[in-house]
């Protein structure tokens, strides 16, 4: 898991580094596309990025900026497998899992996705820009990047409360004719099994404090 969390927050920074150049990549896209007398459609997949660099574009400040998406793309794919196998996964990660790689799918239709609130990158821009050429491509890594901190924030949940529960079991087992290690104790009866056992255990201190020395 914290290979993972690492690998996410590395991500993170390379994308914050993209972020803080989506003028040069909308700027990229426009020139490809021109070049690729491909004007009418919208951006609406990853595979097109790759086509527009590898076919394209003959900027190198263009191609670094395309490549770039692409790293990170590639990047989120390779930790989505990673992720599948340091969880077992449940119905919550199993779905923010299938939701990432199909939105990192190289052919998936991106044109109708759109990042919101905290996320700016539609806002930065224009109309037209937004609603008819690039509002999906901008708003795909943010998107996905979400789902995997919430895919974590799910799981340590998860863990957590395993772990919680396995030192009840494994405390009940200790107990003198206590639970059983495989019988629920929830809400009232937990506070009232806890309060029993700080009982017993006083009284056991008190006996071997007053026990004659000699």
């Amino acid at each position: 898991m914290n290979e993972v969390v690492e690998t996410l927050r590395k991500i993170e920074e390379k994308y914050k580094l993209f972020q803080q150049q989506q003028f040069t990549f909308i700027r990229a896209l426009e020139r490809s596309r021109e070049e690729a007398h491909d004007l009418i459609r919208p951006v609406s997949s990853i595979v097109q990025v790759q086509c527009y660099k590898d076919h394209h574009c003959y900027n190198s400040t263009d191609r670094r900026i395309l490549n770039m998406f692409i790293s990170i793309c590639n990047d989120l794919r390779c930790l989505c497998h990673r992720m599948e196998t340091v969880h077992p996964g449940d119905s919550v990660t199993n779905g923010l899992l299938e939701k990432c790689k199909v939105l990192l799918n190289d052919s998936n239709d991106l044109s109708a996705l759109r990042a919101t609130y905290p996320h700016g990158v539609v806002n930065y821009l224009s109309l037209e820009e937004a609603r008819h050429r690039y509002g999906g491509v901008v708003s795909v890594l943010p998107i996905v990047i979400d789902s995997m901190r919430e895919w974590i924030t799910h799981s340590k949940r998860k863990k957590i409360s395993r772990n919680s529960w396995l030192q009840i079991n494994v405390h009940n087992k200790k107990l003198p004719g206590g639970h059983q290690a495989n019988t629920p104790i929830k809400g009232s009866k937990l506070q009232h099994h806890l309060l029993t056992t700080f009982k017993h255990l006083l009284i056991k201190h008190s006996a071997m404090n007053t026990r004659d020395p000699c």
